[in-house]
């Protein structure tokens, strides 16, 4: 007879971090439209702090707010959670302070985990990527060093035109000379205002209208967007992009090989992985949080890899009652 190992997980914790981004989107709700990004992310860390010390897992943050120093919660090396299953964690509480703070879609609160020492370590030196991603469809069909090569593929597979592939960009003046050789090559690009992870969300569903993602963006977000990609059956592909030659030597230094390019399976390993996104504003994924008469309501993504299980949750939760919960626990 097998017994179970309880320092690998045996449920679905999706399930579970499921409401710590729930808190977190809730915390960072209270904030939209007022024009204080920090204030929106502050409230963000916090309330995902709190419930995450309260979940049933010994989790390790791999990428999370940065330093010890500079982020006294949900830094990396923090250990957290109540006890549990021994589990890697990558962390944006608020992907979008600015789409928060100005009342833009696309906020999204968000968390990854997978077994413990599968998630890739990238430190806090090189904190750009440049990746590349698409659903399972076209998987094989990308190449992070010819993102237009790839377009083309795609158009091939699909059996269409050029100008029925559509690539999401995050609007950046690094990216101008590539959105123009897309553009040139006769197909579509949707540009965005802020945000690496949903954008992966997009390019990895196979229902969505978007076809690929490319673009530099952060490290901690390529984590995430490849444990994405290992729940939903995408891929994505990327390199650290040193943004200087310091930035460059700082990061070979620390042992990092800035030419080699990873795939979502090197970056989040395991054969159990979990990730959960809830909305902070209303988005193409994921409805944003809505305050009603004393309860506030929220539309989360929770998916699994082994199971392959993707759920959409809505919640509808008693602000008094978890108010009531929060001095509870600071009493006790």
């Amino acid at each position: 007879m097998n017994t179970p190992d309880p320092k690998l997980p045996d449920r679905n914790l999706a399930l579970e971090l499921a409401r710590v981004t729930e808190f977190a989107a809730m915390g960072a709700a209270a904030w939209i439209g007022k024009g204080d990004k920090i204030a929106a992310d502050q409230a963000a860390v916090d309330a995902l702090h709190y419930v995450l010390a309260r979940t049933p897992i010994s989790g390790v943050v791999t990428s999370g707010e940065g330093t010890k120093d500079s982020a006294p919660k949900l830094y990396h090396g923090e250990e957290v959670g109540s006890g549990g299953p021994e589990v890697s964690i990558a962390i944006d509480p608020l992907e979008g302070t600015r789409l928060t703070a100005e009342g833009f879609p696309g906020a999204i609160a968000v968390i990854a985990a997978s077994p413990k020492g599968t998630m890739f370590d990238p430190g806090d030196s090189v904190p750009y990527m440049e990746k590349i991603a698409t659903g399972g469809e076209f998987a094989d069909l990308l190449e992070l060093d010819d993102p237009v090569a790839t377009v083309k593929k795609i158009a091939a597979r699909k059996g269409t035109a050029l100008d029925q592939v559509t690539v999401v960009v995050l609007d950046r003046p690094r990216h101008g000379d590539t959105i123009a050789a897309i553009r040139g090559a006769g197909a579509r690009v949707r540009l965005i205002l802020d945000g690496d992870i949903l954008p992966v969300l997009l390019a990895a569903d196979e229902s969505s209208a978007v076809d690929m993602l490319w673009g530099v963006g952060g490290t901690p977000e390529t984590l995430i967007g490849s444990a994405a990609c290992r729940c939903n059956g995408g891929q994505l592909l990327a390199r650290f992009w040193p943004r200087t030659d310091e930035e460059r030597a700082v990061g070979i230094a620390e042992g990092l090989d800035m030419e080699r390019i990873f795939t979502a399976e090197e970056l989040v390993g395991g054969d159990d992985v979990f990730f959960s996104c809830t909305g902070v504003t209303s988005g193409d994924i994921v409805q944003g949080v809505q305050f009603r008469d004393g309860h506030v309501i929220t539309e989360s993504l929770s998916m699994r890899s082994r199971s392959g299980t993707i759920r959409r949750i809505e919640g509808v939760h008693d602000l008094a009652k978890i108010e009531a919960m929060k001095k509870s626990a600071a009493a006790g």
